[in-house]
């Protein structure tokens, strides 16, 4: 197909993707002081009993101007099949005016705070047993499954597998999180590909602090450096995503494989970035049933 078909294409599914109102949440919660530590819960409309919690992590490049509300959307889809859902906030780059480029020292990085965006993250999930309990009686919190998008889809992969961390981690636990699985959609799920592929004007990069602090931090943030995990994992990806190529999903799926782990890898045809988390596309619905697959 052409590029300025993709390209096109590609422009049409993002403005269908941001073309819906924010879908507002029965409840919310604070799981720390900060005004981004907040979980939005969505009830399960039209079930019954005890059902499956969806954890939802947002994307955006790890970046201020992309928050949770961009998903709510998707978490509306998510509850009104039949889902419990917690859509988590957590701390992302700095906003300035005209954008942060990043300095010839590493900078002040535009995309995600080293180490406050994995501290909210990890917090999140520890608080999220106490607040589920209280926000959303009817979730069965035995059968969550962590999902996310893009940059929210690295942060799901890399909260799975905490307990591979490098000891002295702040945010090691000392086993596997209790999920039912992970769903990561078009997740930044390699850094070194995301390198080389400059994916989101070098995000990545950005959110270790620059490039001086890349190899450093690589071992305690990117999730290719985190297998096996133990834990059910599929990736879902569309074929012609332009913002997270297939290829960085296909370099997870193929070091899990290495390391003796079987992760589903789900390529969807003619599908971009966005349509995994815009409900009236069909990805989205595929999606949904990749985390129906794990959760029941």
């Amino acid at each position: 197909m052409p590029d300025d078909v993709v390209a096109a294409r590609a422009a049409a599914e993002e403005e269908s993707a941001f073309s819906h109102p924010a879908v507002e949440p029965d409840a919310t919660a604070a799981y720390g002081d900060h005004p981004d530590q907040l979980i939005d819960f969505y009830a399960p409309r039209g079930a019954s009993g005890p059902v499956p919690l969806v954890v939802v992590l947002h994307g955006g490049a790890w970046r201020a101007p992309y928050d949770r509300r961009h998903i709510t959307p998707f978490a509306g889809f998510l509850a009104r099949r039949g889902f419990a859902v917690a859509n988590v906030e957590y701390r992302r780059g700095a906003e300035v005016p005209g954008g942060v480029p990043e300095g010839p020292d590493g900078g002040a990085p535009a995309a995600g705070r080293w180490p406050e965006t994995f501290d909210d993250v990890a917090a999140a999930l520890d608080a999220l047993p106490v607040l589920v309990r209280e926000a959303l009686p009817q979730a069965d919190a035995r059968r969550t499954v962590l999902t996310g998008h893009s940059a929210g889809g690295h942060l799901a992969l890399w909260a799975a597998a905490r307990h591979l961390l490098p000891a002295g981690a702040p945010w090691r636990v000392d086993g596997p999180p209790p999920l039912r699985g992970v769903v990561a959609l078009a997740p930044i799920a390699d850094f070194e590909v995301a390198q080389k592929l400059d994916v989101c004007g070098g995000a990545a990069r950005q959110l270790l602090g620059g490039q001086a602090h890349f190899d450093e931090r690589r071992p305690y943030a990117d999730p290719v450096l985190l297998l096996p995990t133990g834990i059910a994992t599929t990736l879902v990806q569309g074929r012609t995503d332009l913002v997270v190529p297939e290829a960085v999903a296909e370099s997870y799926a193929d070091a899990a494989a290495k390391a003796g782990e079987v992760v589903g890898l789900t390529l969807l045809e003619d599908v971009g970035h966005f349509p995994l988390i815009d409900p009236v596309a069909d990805a989205c619905a595929v999606a949904a049933e990749e985390i129906a697959q794990l959760a029941w």
